[in-house]
């Protein structure tokens, strides 16, 4: 009997001879089913981890509704509403920076519990708020919360998701904020009719609960297998991929790719095994980042970057935050109206992102991502037309009126079926293992901050050139994130995590890497079938 463990025909050379696969040949990729059978497991785990999402989402709901009652209240000014609703994607910074590290070190799982109880004590904070400033450290506890439950669960929902389904997993957290949206939304509405006093409170306070639910259903998810096989427990890893696989075969893949990029002997079969270690600890994943990166890593941290940045700088929570404003310039004036219009904000959001979730592994990436961009902005231009025609007319116009309500709706709604979940999804897969907490926690970390300063100067923007002026300009942002992600991003679907590496690294010339890649995979096939 052979020395060697029993290995699928992928890790075989072309002498049928088991042992080390190249750096990151095609030898190794993933061979999936036609069609797979959805893995229920993999699916289950993944909802209760981007769960965690719907914490942002109800504070930007909420919040949203709840300052039209906080500055009659507590008497503050337009500025101070800018910062109470801006500053908590600054405050997540703190909270996003600190997940990468904190998730190496505790594992994804109890980084998803230590969220969750962040947020619950800053929400209970915002809820009893006597203030402005007792207000404001209930927001900065509740950001840091926002920032771990943003990097943690799209990269837990990517590591355990099989490449069959990784997209439509890993998208889940895009799908639970919107969702999280829907529910602040509803809850304006619902708590509108109490007192002043009691009623934004209430809006604020109630977003403690789904904390405590979410802390303890999570208890009952896996580990990451990435996790697990950074930290020498193969055995413990094997079982999590046996489980979220779409078949033993994969698994054994799967685990072996992990194996290779965490430095592990593929040949090595232990339970527990000792993981070598990086002599400069954290410290060299960041100069792998910034100081010494190679082409790939370089174009990597590019894309995972700039589809962050674009994501939020087209001015999607302007139009979701503010959206009460938005509809009083269209000419909604009572507070009734305007919150039921919000909901059907949330509703759109929702219903797209669920679309979405079904087509992002069969359709790629790439064109739910440009067909996003390009709707979004055209709906921001007639938003724009329809707000500066009705700035400029004092009568009553239902169309101009009936355009902004469109408009906006389009909007949310081509943000959901592309930019809302793919931003999440490709920057939580692209990112080589040894630089994925990280490198992730970075990606949210642009996108919080664009989206802080956006919130923080978006009244005092549309006050200095007009709302239109504001939306127009949203709307050139547009056209320039179209045209970066046109041009830089490659497609990712049906590739493992551990083989995205070779997809980067020629930036503007992806398209003839890929092609390459692609005969060289079929040149391969037809050698192993010969």
């Amino acid at each position: 009997m052979s020395d060697h463990p029993k290995l699928p025909p992928e890790f075989r050379d072309v002498t049928g001879e088991p042992g080390k696969v190249n750096k990151r040949d095609s030898s190794s990729t993933l061979v999936l089913p036609k069609n797979p059978k959805r893995n229920k497991y993999a699916l289950a785990i993944s909802i209760l981890a981007s769960m965690t999402s719907v914490l942002l989402g109800y504070d930007t709901g909420v919040m949203s509704g709840a300052t039209i009652y906080i500055k009659r209240d507590l008497k503050v000014s337009d500025i101070q509403i800018e910062l109470l609703v801006g500053t908590i994607n600054i405050y997540s910074l703190v909270g996003s920076a600190m997940a990468g590290r904190t998730s190496d070190w505790i594992g994804r799982r109890y980084t998803i519990i230590f969220a969750s109880a962040i947020f619950f004590v800053g929400a209970l904070l915002m809820g009893v708020a006597t203030n402005y400033a007792f207000l404001m450290v209930g927001r900065f506890v509740a950001g840091i919360g926002v920032g771990y439950a943003l990097m943690i669960a799209p990269v837990y929902a990517a590591e355990v998701a099989p490449a069959s389904c990784r997209g439509f997993l890993s998208s889940f957290p895009e799908v639970f904020i919107n969702f999280g949206v829907l529910l602040g939304y509803i809850s304006n509405l619902a708590f509108s009719k109490f007192s002043l006093k009691l009623g934004w409170r209430l809006m604020l306070g109630v977003g403690a609960v789904p904390s405590i639910f979410l802390a303890i259903g999570v208890l009952a998810m896996p580990e990451s297998p990435r996790w697990l096989v950074l930290q020498g427990r193969l055995g413990d890893a094997r079982t999590v991929l046996n489980r979220t696989s779409d078949s033993p075969e994969e698994a054994q893949l799967r685990l072996a790719d992990i194996k290779e990029a965490a430095g592990i002997p593929i040949t090595c079969n232990d339970d527990i095994v000792s993981v070598p270690k990086r002599e400069s600890g954290g410290h060299d994943v960041w100069k792998d980042l910034f100081l010494h990166p190679t082409p790939a890593v370089l174009h990597i941290l590019i894309a995972g970057v700039g589809i962050h940045l674009f994501q939020q700088a087209s001015g999607i929570d302007a139009v979701v935050m503010y959206s009460p404003r938005i509809f009083e310039k269209a000419g909604i004036k009572d507070d009734y109206h305007k919150l039921l219009a919000t909901i059907a904000v949330g509703v759109s959001k929702t219903l797209f992102i669920l679309i979405a979730t079904f087509l992002v592994d069969r359709l790629g990436r790439r064109l739910l991502l440009l067909t996003s961009c390009g709707g979004m902005t055209i709906s921001l231009f007639c938003l724009g037309t329809g707000l500066t025609i009705i700035d400029r007319n004092e009568e009553k116009l239902t169309w101009a009126i009936a355009l902004c309500i469109i408009s906006t709706l389009s909007c949310v709604a081509f943000f959901s079926i592309g930019m809302g979940p793919i931003a999440w999804v490709y920057s939580s897969e692209i990112f080589p293992l040894r630089l994925r907490a990280q490198g992730s926690s970075m990606g949210v970390a642009v996108n919080r901050f664009t989206s802080g300063v956006l919130l923080m100067t978006f009244i005092s923007l549309y006050k200095a050139i007009t709302i239109g002026g504001a939306f127009f300009l949203f709307t050139a942002i547009g056209a320039v994130a179209w045209t970066f992600f046109f041009t830089l991003l490659p497609e990712t679907k049906g590739r493992t995590l551990e083989e995205m590496e070779e997809l980067f690294g020629t930036f503007f010339r992806w398209r003839s890497t890929s092609r390459e890649l692609k005969r060289k995979k079929m040149g391969e096939s037809k050698v192993d079938d010969a």
